[in-house]
């Protein structure tokens, strides 16, 4: 596709979506509450929608099917569960915590709430942490993808989609990002849609035949991670779900979402809608990696899913850029105002304002696409290997953490007990690397890298389960037991 075409493809995207963002906010003044929460505003279908392109991002059209070029068909299983699983929780657990604390804005609120200040300054970093990684890694993954469709410079994307999310999002707040995921929401549907008949309208027989292939990264003579006979990824696709659903719970632009609902009935039937829609979306892009990995030839698993469309006509390159460029927007203008609600409510305890909440989310932009570029700190390099590394680290701490937050849905937990359970989750975490030490790391190296396994199957890319298991088990466990020895007074 012609250079300028597509820049001019990704300008006029950007100034419709920005168009609606600001145009949701400018007939009514926007107050600090409405800014983070815009409380009781939306119907089932707007908080359906919004879930569903809030939660998406261009992390759809290479996470899955990375994961699926090294895991196989189990572990796409696993992926789509994980995308949709933390929207059922919150659809179940959404309505408790609304009636509990109904002047929420997010799950740390309501932890201080039941647990006090210091639990709610530890989740609000956890959150932090997360959508932070979240954010530079969706800049990442645009500039990766527009390089892989039309060549162009990676950093111009990062900056045209950084700038527009970033300033109608701080203008208009949650209420702006709510009125672009509608509209992007219906845009992801229809280009998916549109974009998978063209692809299956090929030969499905070869299709199904190479999603059944051996993986081709070279691990056929002991594994075959591509095949979707092979049932030896299973307990990873099981990982993922507990890793994704433990740390999505920490994703606060959910959170908002579910105050934003009218009532809980909202809050629920607009959860079951966009579980409905992720786990067949999430799916299919999955078996496409499967397909790739048998096909072969794919240098870089991250773009497996381009591989099978890289001869494509214009008008295909095209719908591509809209989608990505829709993917994007509603993922980081979430995230961009989750980020901001989680310090002013968690870190700053409410005590700074609407102007410095814009400051903010202007601020985090530029720090955001500078680490996508990939710069070396003191050492570390940020690039994709070590970005997964952090989600990892990220997914360890909410693994940890989401039994003792979760538990105080019982009136028996204590404040006391919640703390110590978090610590001894990642103690645990330690232990098992004790019982099972991890291929040439130390024994607590399973609180970095939870792929890291005894057998060479985490050599491919597979996360391994138990680590994730440890942190819930031991959580859960001190937590109830802490909390009957050291009661809240």
């Amino acid at each position: 596709m012609d250079l300028e075409a597509a820049y001019f493809l990704i300008v006029c995207t950007l100034a419709f979506f920005g168009y609606v963002g600001f145009k949701s906010s400018s007939n009514e003044e926007v107050g600090e509450d409405a800014y983070l929460s815009a409380r009781g505003t939306q119907s089932w279908t707007q908080i359906g929608l919004s879930l569903f392109a809030s939660g998406m991002g261009v992390w759809v059209l290479l996470g899955p099917s990375e994961v699926a070029y090294f895991g196989g068909f189990w572990d796409v299983v696993g992926y789509a569960a994980s995308a949709s699983a933390p929207l059922l929780l919150i659809a179940f657990v959404g309505p408790k915590i609304r009636s509990q604390l109904p002047q929420g804005v997010t799950l740390a609120d309501y932890v201080r709430d039941r647990l006090g200040r210091k639990m709610q300054v530890y989740v609000g970093l956890i959150s932090i942490l997360y959508m932070f990684t979240f954010l530079f890694a969706e800049f990442m993954a645009i500039g990766k993808v527009m390089e892989q469709l039309t060549e162009m410079n990676p950093l111009i994307p990062m900056i045209l989609v950084g700038a527009t999310t970033a300033l109608y999002t701080a203008y208009g707040g949650l209420p702006a990002s709510l009125a672009t995921d509608r509209v992007q929401g219906g845009v992801i549907v229809v280009l998916v849609s549109l974009l998978l008949i063209f692809l299956f309208a090929a030969d499905t027989g070869k299709l199904i035949d190479d999603a059944m292939a051996y993986n081709p990264g070279g691990y056929e003579d002991t594994y075959s991670h591509g095949s979707m006979s092979y049932l030896g990824s299973f307990k990873s696709g099981l990982a993922l779900v507990v890793a994704v659903t433990a740390a999505e719970m920490f994703s606060q632009g959910n959170w908002q979402r579910a105050y934003a609902s009218e009532d809980d009935l909202a809050l629920q039937k607009g959860a079951f809608l966009a579980a409905a829609m992720v786990f067949p979306l999430i799916f299919i892009m999955g078996v496409m990696g499967t397909v790739a990995a048998g096909q072969g030839g794919v240098g870089d698993p991250s773009v497996a899913f381009f591989h099978l469309v890289r001869d494509s006509s214009p008008l295909v390159v095209s719908a591509f850029i809209l989608l990505v460029v829709s993917l994007v927007c509603s993922s980081t203008d979430t995230l961009q105002n989750a980020i901001v609600a989680s310090i002013s409510r968690d870190l700053s305890g409410e005590n700074i304002g609407i102007g410095f909440s814009r400051f903010i989310t202007i601020l985090m932009v530029p720090l955001a696409i500078f680490l996508a570029t990939g710069p070396t700190i003191s050492g570390f390099q940020f690039n994709s290997l070590s970005v997964f590394g952090i989600f990892l680290f990220a997914d360890i701490l909410a693994a940890a953490t989401v039994a003792p937050v979760m538990l105080t849905l019982w009136s028996g937990v204590s404040s006391r007990g919640a703390l110590l359970g978090c610590f001894a989750g990642l103690f645990s975490v330690a232990i098992y690397g004790l019982i099972e030490p991890p291929t040439d790391s130390a024994f607590f190296m399973y609180l970095i890298n939870p792929t890291l396994g005894a057998t060479p199957a985490s050599a491919g890319g597979l996360t391994n389960l138990w680590p994730f298991v440890a942190a819930i088990l031991g959580s859960t466990m001190v937590t109830v037991a802490g909390s009957k020895v050291l009661p809240d007074s």
